[in-house]
């Protein structure tokens, strides 16, 4: 399994467009893919899921880690830390 952690850069944090197109990267991908946050205190949640992803309430400056297991997961969390990290 491979793992990243991320600080969220985006104004928005990750909700709306930020979250959709992190959501279907994950979704297309069909790996198993969860997402938690740093300091939220709840259990990771399906990074395919957009109100899962939404209820985590992702704000800018906040960390999350992700986790992909699959061949290409690596590739995979790249894809996603950049939509994740970027401002």
């Amino acid at each position: 399994m491979a793992e990243r952690k991320i600080t969220v850069e985006s104004e928005v944090g990750l909700h709306a467009r930020p979250a959709a197109t992190f959501v279907q990267t994950a979704a297309k991908s069909g790996m198993d893919v969860t997402i938690a946050k740093l300091g939220g205190g709840g259990q990771p949640v399906s990074a395919k899921s957009i109100l899962s992803v939404l209820a985590l309430d992702v704000r800018q400056g906040d960390t999350i880690v992700i986790k992909a297991e699959g061949e290409g997961a690596d590739e995979l969390l790249d894809q996603l830390a950049a939509i994740a990290s970027a401002p």
